[in-house]
């Protein structure tokens, strides 16, 4: 019988800023918190209730906005006006700004365009994340990129992988891309595993580009890693490329570190908002523990934002701490930490059939610009008179810094000399502009595919639109082709 579930908890002895939280989850799935902060003599100052009546990204950033207001939080990103917006324009071609089937909840996010001939007629593809719905991977086509219509469903009810989680917060079906090989189209596609909880890359196959799909009966490569992409050499020498999906590891890490070591908080932080978000979570993180992945980070962000907004900063913060410590519980946590806060992309060869990964990988490219903070992730590499263009995306996926880089070499394995600021960041028409994917257009010209949200709806499981623009390659840049319509 379902049963309402009440838990406290206490700010350990030590924390900088002192609160009670009790946390109520109730049957009907809403979240009651009741929130009592103490001053130094532990006389209760302030005490606030509040209620999410649901999990989503909004409910929890409305959340943090109120503990703003009302205890000096830090204030989400989400919540304040885009910096960004008024410094940056792009001639994009809005795509597909709907969604084409009833069972789409979430639009074309990690959109992954592929062009095929059918009965001598050129189609373009595009599959795209769907998270949690219970329809995976919408497909949708088009032929001249003005008209679309819906293609079906990659892996719908009964035709998942075995391996793979499914239901509502627990299921995260991201970033396909088909491309062909040969006579036949291989998808890559990252899934949670139904056991392990970890984020995996799948393979499945199909003679036909619309499916239907056979799934490998177990991932092709595990240990939380995303956003898989294929570069195809020829038909016969074949590469992953994917990202160690590290975001998801260096804030938990970074909470139960504070956890045990509560005085390092001030040390840490430098602003009292960003010292009281810390020691408001790091109270709360026995339940946090506990929650799903995807719902952990939306209690997590506002402090993520914390960190990356100076985040050599706070590396260098983090440095300093562990030089100067003798405490075992400091020097064996903080080196896993500042290892986590970097993302790397890596590339491997795979065998003939495209199901098994062969030889050494190479890393290929890591988070180390200012503007990508804590990571880098979705890559596609495309080729143009000998040299090689990676576009990828890097820091937050669910606010206005999030952006697209591009980096260039004379080998598609590197190494790759990236432009210092991004290609794409936020506009005040589109924001988080990410994920991209090249082909050729119908006239001829290169053209780069993206997602990007509508102002204001940034965040996890948000609609996210189909934009488009044509490149210009030059030898040691890349351009938008302002020309172009």
């Amino acid at each position: 019988m379902n049963t309402t579930i009440v838990n406290e908890y206490y700010s350990p002895d030590g924390t900088p800023f002192s609160f009670k939280i009790s946390m109520k989850d109730t049957p009907a799935g809403e979240l009651q918190v009741q929130v009592t902060e103490f001053n130094q003599d532990d006389l209760a100052t302030n005490k606030r209730s509040y209620e999410l009546k649901d999990r989503l990204h909004s409910s929890y950033l409305t959340f943090f906005e109120q503990l703003a207001d009302d205890f000096g939080l830090r204030l989400p990103r989400n919540k304040t006006e885009p910096v960004s917006a008024a410094s940056a324009s792009y001639n994009y071609r809005v795509l597909l700004d709907k969604n084409l089937d009833d069972r789409m909840y979430y639009g074309y996010g990690d959109p992954a365009a592929i062009r095929v001939e059918e009965a001598k007629e050129t189609w373009y593809y595009i599959a795209s994340t769907s998270n949690d719905a219970s329809f995976s991977f919408p497909l949708v086509r088009s032929r001249d990129l003005q008209t679309w219509e819906f293609a079906g469903y990659i892996f719908p009810p009964g035709n998942k992988p075995a391996w793979a989680a499914e239901g509502e917060f627990n299921a995260d079906y991201w970033a396909p891309e088909i491309h062909q090989v040969g006579q036949e189209f291989r998808l890559y596609f990252v899934a949670r595993d139904k056991t392990t909880r970890e984020l995996c890359i799948g393979m499945a196959r199909s003679r036909d580009v619309a499916g239907p799909y056979r799934s490998e009966t177990s991932p092709i490569l595990r240990g939380n890693v995303i956003d898989p992409h294929l570069f195809i050499k020829d038909e016969s020498e074949t590469y992953l490329l994917w990202k160690e999906d590290n975001n998801e590891r260096w804030p938990n890490e970074l909470v139960d570190f504070l956890y045990s070591n509560p005085s390092l908080v001030t040390t840490l932080f430098e602003r009292v908002e960003d010292q009281k978000t810390a020691c408001f979570l790091l109270t709360i993180w026995p339940w946090m523990q506990h929650l799903p992945p995807m719902e952990r980070f939306q209690a997590e962000q506002v402090l993520i934002e914390a960190v990356i907004e100076r985040f050599s900063g706070f590396q260098a913060r983090l440095q300093q701490v562990l030089e100067k410590s003798q405490e075992e519980s400091v020097m064996s946590k903080i080196p896993a930490i500042l290892n986590f806060m970097k993302t790397p992309m890596y590339a491997q060869r795979l065998n003939q059939e495209g199901n098994q990964l062969i030889g050494e990988k190479k890393k290929i490219i890591e988070n180390d610009l200012d503007w990508e903070a804590h990571l880098v992730e979705g890559l596609w590499i495309t080729e143009h008179n000998k040299r090689y263009y990676l576009f990828y995306a890097g820091n937050d996926f669910s606010t206005d810094k999030y952006g697209i880089g591009v980096a260039i070499a004379d080998h598609f394995l590197g190494p790759y000399r990236k432009s210092r600021q991004p290609f794409l960041q936020s506009s005040a028409s589109w924001v988080a502009p990410g994920h991209p994917s090249v082909t050729t257009g119908p006239d001829g010209r290169p053209l780069l595919f993206l997602h990007a949200y509508f102002p204001g709806t940034a965040g996890y499981k948000q609609f996210r639109a189909l934009l488009a623009l044509n490149l210009i390659f030059k030898e040691d840049t890349v351009l938008i082709d302002t020309a172009a319509p």
